[in-house]
């Protein structure tokens, strides 16, 4: 299942550390706790539109470019779901059965 608040926390985690920022740092401009800060990057927190804004702010980017960058994020992530879910269902994924294992295995070292 893809979570906006692992795409949005991913997002945020690579602004900041593209621009060679702590946590601490970004933190303290945002009036956000440390910890609090690092759970949000980590996925396992949601921020409010409040905190959010804040944290954008930090880092010196519109909050609108953030939203369409978690916007392609989702997409993507959506979309490889997707794929993978099809693949799946499809059987294109069947388990190799052992004596299949032991074929590839002969033909492989009967060709070197």
């Amino acid at each position: 299942m893809v979570l906006l608040r692992r795409e949005l926390g991913d997002a945020l985690r690579e602004t900041r550390q593209t621009q060679g920022r702590t946590l601490r740092e970004v933190s303290a401009s945002a009036s956000c706790s440390l910890g609090y800060l690092s759970e949000i990057e980590r996925g396992e927190k949601e921020a409010s539109s409040e905190l959010l804004a804040s944290i954008c702010r930090a880092l010196d980017v519109p909050l609108s470019d953030m939203l369409s960058d978690v916007a392609d994020r989702v997409s993507l992530a959506e979309a490889a779901q997707q794929q993978m879910t099809a693949v799946l269902t499809d059987g294109l994924a069947q388990p190799i059965r052992r004596s299949e294992v032991t074929t590839r295995r002969r033909a492989v070292v009967s060709a070197a």
